[in-house]
């Protein structure tokens, strides 16, 4: 027997955000391909990965809320959420390490032509999707929401950085900024995701010796 569960609020914030992330992915692809902007048709293909990691989280709530229904009690729901987070964890670490070894390889390539219109324009416009997204999942009430605000908060972090390196190189031609604000973002990711790893590991870890008593 099946009962009615609503959706919580944190399910329905996240699927808020994938759902407005992947539009942003699909118009940011075809104005690519469109415009032939090799700029815009990166970073549609980045947010790809960031509607896989935040999806992950709504998955999460979506199946959890689908146990309720069914009137499951034998699976641990707050587990499930957490696991969630964990993983999201590792994903945000690899996206730090991914950011950190380009920003050492561009400070041996400083010589590559940077098209800063485009550039620019990718970099407002994943500052402003981020913006947006990071105001809704602000509230977060779990792991599970906190690792789909922290990805949205390193994509943030990653554009406003970028759009500071780009008027560095442009208006005072140091180049080597972008790569220098990179490097600085990476390393506050990394610690914003080992920080996550660390509390939602903690928490796997005791529930699991709680189902040994």
């Amino acid at each position: 027997m099946e009962t009615r569960v609503s959706k919580s609020k944190n399910e329905k914030q996240t699927a808020f955000v994938v759902l407005f992330s992947a539009v942003t992915m699909v118009l940011e692809i075809v104005f690519g391909l469109f415009t032939h902007s090799m700029a815009l048709l990166a970073d549609g293909i980045h947010m790809g990965s960031h509607v896989l990691a935040i999806g992950l989280s709504w998955g999460a709530y979506v199946f959890v809320r689908r146990l309720q229904k069914r009137q499951i009690h034998t699976v641990d729901s707050e587990k499930i959420l957490s696991l969630s987070a964990y993983t999201s964890g590792i994903l945000l670490l690899v996206f730090a390490l991914l950011i950190l070894v380009e920003a050492v390889e561009r400070f041996f390539t400083p010589s590559v032509e940077i098209q800063y219109t485009e550039a620019m324009i990718v970099a407002v416009i994943g500052m402003v999707v981020n913006v947006i997204c990071a105001f809704v999942l602000h509230d977060h009430q779990d792991y599970n929401s906190r690792s789909a605000y922290l990805h949205v908060l390193a994509d943030a972090l990653t554009s406003l950085g970028a759009i500071f390196g780009l008027v560095c190189a442009m208006i005072w031609n140091i180049v080597w900024i972008d790569a220098a604000v990179a490097l600085v973002c990476s390393l506050v990711i990394v610690r914003w995701a080992r920080k996550l790893l660390w509390d939602t590991g903690k928490q796997l870890i005791s529930k699991r010796d709680a189902e040994k008593v």
